[in-house]
């Protein structure tokens, strides 16, 4: 079984915060919620571990990394209430020993598609860019959200975005697609942390990265 690699563990960044503990890090991470670096660099820490679990429990590559990325969302969003000191959660508690736990919990509550039905892939769109991503295009405007989904997801002609949205009620043309999806882009790039744009996209613009619209269309198991 082969781990995968991710660039983003040996980025100045990630690398500047290795001599912090894990308690630091998910102090830092709970105090700067506008900062992406600090889960980032849990997530470069222990990256190898959590697809270790996964990969021995699920059948095919595909469904592992898709899986991967589902539990990484998850744990994304449970460690900002994470409290590794209270006692009554669990004694002794460690970072590493609820990372396992949660992974577990993910494997044994997901029910996976098949995996001609997964577009998900882990270079184009790793999990802490995925979280963030996904983070920002909640906070887009409802049709913003919706012409970013249909070009990216199901990789829709502007024409066809402009009939869909013209049969809603929204009479765009295609050329206003066309600029609106570009605007929309722009604010969801410019709305990421500033680290993560540092980390992962390095000039290039987000909506090139199609993958990164594919794994919200289906909900993990356990968050429905």
């Amino acid at each position: 079984m082969q781990v995968p690699i991710f660039p983003e563990s040996n980025h100045p960044l990630i690398q500047s915060l290795a001599h912090y503990s894990d308690q630091e890090l998910l102090t830092l991470l709970q105090r700067h919620p506008d900062a992406g670096q600090y889960f980032t660099a849990i997530f470069s820490r222990y990256s190898s571990l959590v697809y270790t679990l996964i990969r021995h429990s699920a059948r095919s590559p595909v469904q592992a990394d898709y899986l991967f990325a589902l539990t990484w969302r998850h744990i994304f969003f449970e460690l900002n209430g994470l409290d590794l000191n209270n006692p009554a959660v669990a004694p002794d508690l460690t970072l590493q020993s609820w990372l396992i736990n949660v992974t577990a919990l993910c494997i044994n509550a997901a029910e996976l598609p098949p995996v001609e039905s997964i577009h998900y892939s882990l270079q184009a769109a790793p999990p802490p860019l995925w979280c963030y991503v996904e983070q920002v295009l909640d906070q887009l405007a409802p049709v913003q959200r919706l012409m970013i989904l249909m070009a990216q997801t199901f990789h829709w002609s502007e024409t066809r975005i402009a009939a869909y949205l013209q049969a809603e009620g929204e009479y765009v043309s295609p050329a206003e697609v066309r600029t609106r999806l570009q605007e929309a882009y722009q604010q969801l790039e410019a709305a990421l942390p500033e680290d993560i744009r540092t980390i992962y996209l390095e000039g290039r613009g987000i909506h090139t990265t199609t993958d990164l619209f594919d794994p919200p269309s289906i909900q993990p198991a356990w968050e429905s």
